[in-house]
């Protein structure tokens, strides 16, 4: 039986359900284990939430009467809130920021279980999920840009939330109902967990990889299933993404050589997420494309390695001129994406700061092509390696995404 209690009241051996509070404010990736010591609980208490509900058939129950205020019986689950309304780019990047934080720290946790052959607990990370899917809801633009920012250290697990957000953006564009869309965004989540199969010096390796280390790799999809289907919540969908992220339409994909309508929708969206993500991330043996770039030159591979279909719907999700790509105006200026706007894919925020003619910096201000009042316009996408600019980052996302 389910049983909303105090924080106070919880002792070691008692099977914690749920924490009653936001995810971001849980202490551990997980939300549902065995509380094993009162260092565990000291962690929940001091977090600030109230309450738990705790599992009986599972753990030990309360020692209090249940007639005391603060212990109620748990029938049903609250019904969920209403969707987010949109929220301005620069008013979810803090929200967005600390979201992506917590997740890394969830993934890696999670992920290193799993390199250690203890099964995933997939059900315990949908809170993670959900919070993700509410900020892309709110404006997809903030939390998945700053999860394309990443290090070599921690590449695979930004990778994965990252993947997560655009795999839900994608879903929304689609049009799926709110379930699909979680599962969209689970089996983003767990698509590389196999890399954890992986030898960390081969994962990791900054130089060119040898045929051998390249077929360890490519052994990931197949090593990530078999975690999977051991776990605990895992479902079809995150069970084919994982298996099927690296199939082709054309067929000359791995590890199957599946094509055309072989490929489930959700392995067609997860090639394109995963794809998108990686060619734009930094990595020890590559520096990241510019976003814009990475959507150009994917539309080029499109007839032979993706849903053409789903992949139009993947550039509206994230735009044509994806926030963080360095675009020349008509007006001889050059300026970084931070917005989308609802009008037009072509059409975004900028913030400008380089004048062409001067060949100098100049304030930045912010250009809404969108408005009717505008009479500039993109001409280009700009490479930002031939300028020389190193900090597009922070001016598209201020010090939330200076990394």
């Amino acid at each position: 039986m389910l049983r909303k209690i105090d924080t106070k009241q919880l002792e070691p051996g008692m099977f914690l359900h749920e924490l009653c509070g936001t995810w971001l404010n849980h202490p551990f990736w997980r939300t549902s284990f065995l509380l094993k010591s009162e260092t565990q609980i000291a962690k929940i208490r001091d977090s600030g939430i109230a309450e738990a509900v705790i599992d009986t058939e599972k753990g030990l129950d309360i020692n209090a009467p249940v007639a005391t205020a603060a212990v109620s019986v748990v029938s049903a689950p609250a019904p969920k809130p209403a969707a987010p309304k949109y929220t301005p780019m620069d008013a979810e990047m803090a929200q967005a920021s600390n979201i992506v934080a917590e997740s890394k720290k969830a993934v890696v946790s999670m992920f290193n279980e799993a390199r250690m052959g203890k099964a995933i607990e997939a059900d315990s990370v949908m809170p993670l999920v959900e919070e993700i899917s509410s900020s892309v809801a709110r404006n997809p633009g903030a939390l998945i840009s700053i999860a394309r920012l990443k290090t070599a250290d921690d590449y695979t697990y930004m990778h994965s939330v990252a993947v997560c957000g655009l795999m839900i953006a994608l879903a929304r564009q689609l049009d799926l109902d709110e379930a699909q869309i979680r599962e969209a965004g689970m089996a983003g989540l767990l698509h590389d967990v196999g890399k954890m199969a992986i030898p960390l010096e081969v994962l990791n390796k900054p130089g060119k990889l040898t045929d051998e280390e390249f077929t360890l790799i490519k052994g990931h999809p197949a090593a990530g299933h078999e975690m999977l289907v051991g776990g605990r919540g895992v479902s079809e969908i995150s069970l084919d993404v994982c298996l099927h992220h690296h199939e082709k339409i054309d067929g000359t994909g791995y590890p199957h050589k599946l094509a055309g309508d072989q490929i489930s929708l959700f392995a067609r969206m997860g090639a394109i997420c995963d794809i998108y993500d990686a060619v734009t991330s930094e990595r020890p043996y590559k520096k990241g494309w510019d976003p814009a770039e990475a959507v150009h030159k994917m539309a080029t591979w499109s007839k032979g390695h993706f849903d053409e279909r789903i992949f139009q719907a993947f550039v509206k999700s994230v735009g044509i001129y994806p926030v963080g790509s360095l675009v020349r105006l008509q007006s001889g200026r050059l300026g970084v994406v931070i917005e989308q706007t609802p009008s037009s894919l072509l059409a975004p925020r900028i913030k400008v700061f380089f004048s062409i003619k001067s060949q100098t910096r100049m304030p930045p201000e912010v250009v809404d092509l969108s408005r009717p009042s505008n009479s500039d316009r993109i001409v280009a996408q700009e490479d930002p390696a031939k300028w020389g600019f190193t900090d597009l980052n922070a001016l598209w996302g201020g010090d939330k995404a200076a990394v």
